[in-house]
């Protein structure tokens, strides 16, 4: 269930509740990928940093170590020790960007193995199946992820086909989650509004897609390579036919500024791999905006590397130091940077959730746009 708390503008303060806890929203979900935070970060070090949602991915964790497995072993929360709710992206986008071969029918798509190039036949019922087998609380759709720029006559025939695939999807899952043997009997479903960068498509989309009641809405498609004011565009467009008391989450969003204006338009839930990406290379987060840590003028630097920040990284260890792990090569200095980096995240929502109980998230909005993202 979706609680709408407040608004301001387009921007929404809310509650998401689960079977595996609440979340508040708006709120970013960290990625873990395969089960696990790359730069050396666990389940368990998430409690810490302040995240309220795990995402795994589909597609990397039915290849390895098998979604039969996971099942055998309890389901994703209880593999990787994590509590609270996990959410499973449906493999459709990784299907597309990894996969050198596909094929794409109205059945599914097959498609060779990034890893060891065995062919892999991948559908809605699919999808939902190895999603039940992991036993996350909420499984997203499959969906056909289609390239910017793509013509208007294939985006649209492919925003319809996803709408039929969702449509598979969401009867697989009602019988999933009917038999006695499903691990979460209660796990959500969400679906994609798709149809690349054509207002007409994207809005046609989501009118037909909000009209099946599902558990909540997603944007797909974007930060894929297109401007940001065209992302923004299309949040605007489709954001007034989003369903008002389902959560809504724009996928594979962003940098602290795409949030802060995504928020504003209405989004409430973001997942993005950049926080833990850019650590790994010593691009960090910072309330003065982008810190590249390996720059030289850090070598004798004694400061935490956000004198805002009570990280576990920023109440320990000094800007000299981790600037010192990065040139040595060694692997802690990725972890710390990681570390930093998703605490700077979630609490970056919860300072806008922080603003919008107060009423003043335009304040908050004006007061951070420009600084955030700037590169110090």
């Amino acid at each position: 269930m979706f609680k709408l708390i407040s608004k301001e503008g387009k921007a929404r303060r809310g509650e998401f509740i689960t079977v595996h806890g609440t979340v508040q929203t708006p709120a970013f979900m960290n990625v873990a990928t395969a089960g696990a935070i790359k730069g050396g970060v666990s389940a368990y070090d998430l409690k810490d940093l302040d995240c309220q949602v795990q995402l795994c991915n589909t597609y990397h964790m039915h290849l390895r170590p098998g979604d039969d497995i996971v099942r055998q072993l309890g389901g994703v929360r209880k593999f990787t020790g994590w509590q609270g709710p996990v959410l499973t992206d449906s493999g459709g986008f990784q299907v597309f960007s990894l996969a050198k071969l596909r094929n794409i029918k109205e059945e599914g798509v097959t498609f060779a193995s990034h890893i060891d190039g065995h062919k892999i036949f991948m559908g809605p019922e699919e999808s939902m199946r190895i999603q039940s087998n992991l036993a996350s609380t909420i499984a997203m759709a499959f969906d056909e992820c289609v390239e910017n720029p793509a013509p208007h006559q294939y985006a649209k025939m492919s925003s319809e086909r996803t709408i039929r695939w969702l449509k598979r999807c969401q009867a697989e899952m009602k019988r999933l989650n009917s038999l006695e043997t499903t691990l979460n009997p209660n796990q959500l479903l969400f679906g994609i509004n798709q149809g690349c960068t054509y207002d007409d498509i994207r809005v046609d989309n989501m009118k037909e897609i909000a009209e099946l009641g599902l558990d909540g809405y997603a944007i797909g498609g974007l930060a894929v390579g297109e401007e940001a004011s065209v992302m923004y565009h299309i949040i605007e467009q489709v954001e007034p036919f989003a369903p008002v008391d389902k959560i809504r989450y724009l996928m594979g969003v962003g940098t602290p500024a795409n949030i802060l204006e995504a928020v504003r338009r209405g989004v409430d839930l973001f997942d993005c791999v950049m926080p833990t990406r850019n650590a790994r290379h010593g691009q960090l987060f910072t309330h003065e905006g982008v810190r590249n840590i390996n720059n030289a003028k850090y070598t004798l630097d004694e400061k935490p590397i956000d004198e805002q920040c009570n990280c576990p990284t920023c109440q320990k260890y000094t800007r000299a130091y981790v600037h010192h792990l990065f040139k040595a090569n060694e692997m802690l200095g990725m972890r710390l940077a990681v570390m930093h980096n998703l605490y700077f995240y979630n609490h970056l929502m919860q300072d806008i959730r922080d603003a919008l109980d107060k009423g003043e998230f335009e304040n908050f909005y004006k007061a951070n746009i420009d600084v955030i993202s700037k590169r110090i």
